[in-house]
């Protein structure tokens, strides 16, 4: 929980910042680059991370590597103080929290959608467009089957879950049964 909370709290720095110069895409355009440098390269990423190596080695190395990379003066400073704390390895969760706060910025937010079906792109739609109206925001679907579902679909949004499944809509029948209610 606590790397959760320390990768929030950097992200909504570096938020802060790109939301002053006006820079909130490019930062996280160059942060899916130090990421995607780490993915290409595992042993950069254990060489620049592991404390058994000489920080000031490491330290070297990082900054080489991030001057030879097409990156604003603000995200190379960024990635060199996440090393400097020791936060380096926290650099993908931080940029996901980047992602979400950029997209909060944008007036968009993420929905997963599962259905006990595929959906036809039609359907996908109208149940986006219905909670972007619901919302008041730009909805991005991420459409998921699940056949335990029985039949209908379940909506997330962040903390709002709209559950319209036959799966849920028999287990609340069960239960108003076990409790002598009247179905």
């Amino acid at each position: 929980m606590k790397n959760l909370s320390v990768s929030r709290r950097y992200a909504k720095a570096l938020i802060l910042i790109g939301k002053e110069y006006g820079q909130t895409d490019q930062y996280s355009n160059e942060l899916d680059g130090v990421i995607g440098l780490f993915d290409a390269s595992r042993e950069f990423e254990t060489a620049v991370s592991n404390p058994l190596f000489d920080k000031n080695d490491r330290r070297r190395l990082l900054a080489a590597v991030l001057d030879k990379m097409e990156l604003s003066r603000i995200v190379k400073s960024f990635v060199m103080l996440l090393f400097d704390k020791g936060r380096i390895g926290f650099v993908r969760e931080i940029c996901i929290f980047y992602k979400q706060l950029a997209d909060e910025q944008k007036g968009i937010v993420h929905a997963t959608l599962v259905s006990a079906v595929r959906l036809s792109a039609e359907a996908s739609e109208k149940i986006r467009a219905g909670l972007a109206e619901r919302t008041g925001k730009d909805v991005v679907l991420d459409v998921k089957e699940d056949s335990s579902l029985i039949g209908g679909i379940v909506a997330r949004i962040g903390d709002l879950v709209l559950d319209g499944s036959v799966k849920t809509q028999l287990l609340n029948m069960r239960e108003s049964l076990k409790r002598g209610e009247i179905v």
